[in-house]
């Protein structure tokens, strides 16, 4: 990525959660930018500082099941007029409020959302959160934590669902394009949910 775009990056994230959305709308103009470069397609060039400050960006000022579903229909209505093959789940702790197969997805699919949310749940993270940080400590994170690859994947798609009010309380999971783009679009959905509710922090 241009280092002047790099820059900017950093300037934003590091001045504190002014505006939730300026934030993230040149974040993700930035990244658009660098979906075309081939380290993108592994770990988008992301830090594990950079997805933790995401995620304290990105907490919600509550969450109800209405607004669980809200944020799936947000999910859903991107992914029909972009002709995205995606599913997509919202989740508080076990209980599948929302999901949605779109044309293209499979049953695959489900088998990885399923995998993502072990280890957003475990984790209280989003799974490429877990993936970078294990990797820049030099640690197989399936070891580390004893499980199977075969049941928790840390591929991009799992992203926590934080309040202001409980903290932890579910997670939004995307499957069906490569791993950094299913991350991606988790937080656009979210940025779109935060500019619904008027939230500013």
């Amino acid at each position: 990525m241009n280092s002047k775009k790099f820059r900017k990056v950093r300037l934003i994230l590091n001045i504190g959660p002014i505006c939730v959305l300026r934030v993230l709308l040149d974040f993700h103009q930035l990244i658009n930018y660098s979906l075309n470069m081939a380290s993108v397609q592994t770990t988008g060039g992301f830090t594990s500082k950079q997805l933790l400050q995401e995620e304290q960006v990105l907490i919600l000022p509550s969450l109800t099941n209405t607004d669980a579903i809200e944020i799936g229909q947000i999910a859903t209505a991107i992914g029909i007029e972009e002709r995205l093959p995606i599913a997509i789940q919202v989740r508080l702790a076990d209980w599948i409020i929302y999901h949605t197969s779109l044309p293209g997805s499979s049953t695959e699919n489900d088998w990885w959302l399923a995998r993502k949310a072990r280890v957003v749940k475990l984790k209280q993270h989003s799974t490429l959160f877990e993936q970078i940080s294990a990797k820049e400590r030099g640690v197989d994170w399936h070891k580390e934590n004893n499980l199977l690859d075969e049941t928790h994947a840390i591929h991009g798609g799992g992203l926590p669902l934080i309040s202001k009010d409980k903290g932890f309380v579910g997670c939004l999971l995307i499957s069906g394009l490569p791993q950094i783009e299913d991350h991606l679009l988790g937080v656009r959905v979210l940025t779109e949910f935060l500019a619904r509710k008027g939230e500013q922090i």
